[in-house]
């Protein structure tokens, strides 16, 4: 697995020509030497072309048997225009939602004979730059994103020769990709909803910048259920900002310690949950929270935390089947696929107004 990271100086190593055992490897040159028959009959079996006679492929398969010789798939591959290479960039591998997508992708891989290559850009946009142009350098056959920066433009020109580009959690912007994106709308609403019923009406909302596609149609989608529920939005409820321990901490004192304060807190990324939780201790069983995004261990909080999840194996899928359907056809229209959320019902999301 390659992370995109700076490498270290170390001793290069080489392996060609080199098997498993230390071995030197057979040659296609020996397998024809051993069958008889002439290089370029070799290579059209190996490559399974046609105009071969059934005696003649009899002979090479049996010489490859006896020398025990593997095809250098990486030739056959870049012969046929492909690599058999899935580039995967993410932004932060200890996301569980970013591990199991990652694992996903890597599970499929193993099972088609593919290799992926992950990278990370720790929510930087000139690091998802750098990492994506490093691997498509090596001429994956596709690259699967989750995109932090404002224009993907910069892999234009790979898109154009081919190259399958799928978008996960956000939309690319300046390139023709398909995207795998999370019912945002539906998760609020299904929170909105939610807290309501159990008798809310001061939901404070604590999302991310608005600049951030997933932050921005999160917080539409929070006004919009608020006035589908004829609920007058107070504006000193609703922070966007940069999930920091000191930021979430202002910010929970400013819906919590007011004359009105919020009986309930939507968080709107996991990031967000986390601060909010660390600046919750010792009042967490007095306002409700609902996160979107679930957390690792999630269940074994006290309360347990109320959360609408995003699968990151039907994501995951889904990334792979457009991908499937792109690589044929790399020119066609972008296609964006919406993945349904799902609330989950564990205690925090359900404590009652305190007045």
């Amino acid at each position: 697995m390659l992370t995109g990271a700076r490498s270290e100086a170390r001793t290069p190593v080489s392996i060609t020509g080199v098997n498993g055992a230390g071995q030197r490897r057979p040659t296609m040159k020996e397998v024809a030497a051993r069958a008889g028959v002439a290089l370029k009959t070799v290579s059209r079996v190996v490559n399974e072309e046609p105009n071969v006679s059934p005696e003649l492929t009899a002979k090479v398969q049996a010489a490859i048997k006896e020398l025990n010789y593997t095809p250098n798939e990486s030739a056959r591959m870049l012969r046929r225009g492909k690599t058999g290479t899935i580039a995967v960039v993410i932004r932060d591998i200890g996301d569980p939602f970013f591990a199991s997508l990652g694992r996903a992708v890597e599970l499929w891989a193993r099972s088609s004979g593919s290799v992926v290559m992950i990278g990370l850009t720790d929510e930087d946009p000139e690091r998802e730059r750098d990492v994506c142009l490093e691997f498509v350098a090596r001429r994956p056959d596709a690259l699967i994103m989750a995109p932090i920066g404002e224009t993907q433009e910069y892999l234009a020109p790979h898109v154009d020769a081919g190259m399958a580009v799928v978008t996960i959690d956000r939309p690319a912007h300046g390139i023709e990709a398909d995207a795998v994106l999370a019912d945002n709308a539906g998760g609020i609403d299904q929170a909105i909803d939610h807290l309501i019923r159990q008798g809310h009406r001061r939901i404070a909302y604590l999302g991310d910048d608005e600049r951030i596609f997933t932050a921005r149609e999160r917080v539409v989608a929070y006004r919009a259920a608020m006035a589908r529920h004829r609920i007058d939005v107070d504006e000193d409820l609703v922070h966007l900002s940069e999930p920091t321990t000191e930021g979430i901490g202002i910010t929970l004192s400013a819906v919590l310690d007011r004359p009105e304060p919020a009986t309930a807190i939507l968080s709107a990324n996991n990031m967000t949950t986390a601060e909010v939780l660390r600046g919750m201790a010792g009042r967490r069983d007095r306002v409700a929270l609902v996160s979107f995004d679930d957390l690792a261990l999630g269940d074994l909080l006290s309360p347990g935390l109320t959360a609408v999840a995003q699968s990151a194996d039907v994501m995951a899928r889904t990334a792979i089947q457009l991908m499937t359907e792109r690589l044929p056809e790399p020119h066609r229209p972008g296609r964006t696929v919406r993945v349904p959320v799902k609330l989950t019902i564990r205690g925090s999301g359900e404590i009652p107004p305190s007045s």
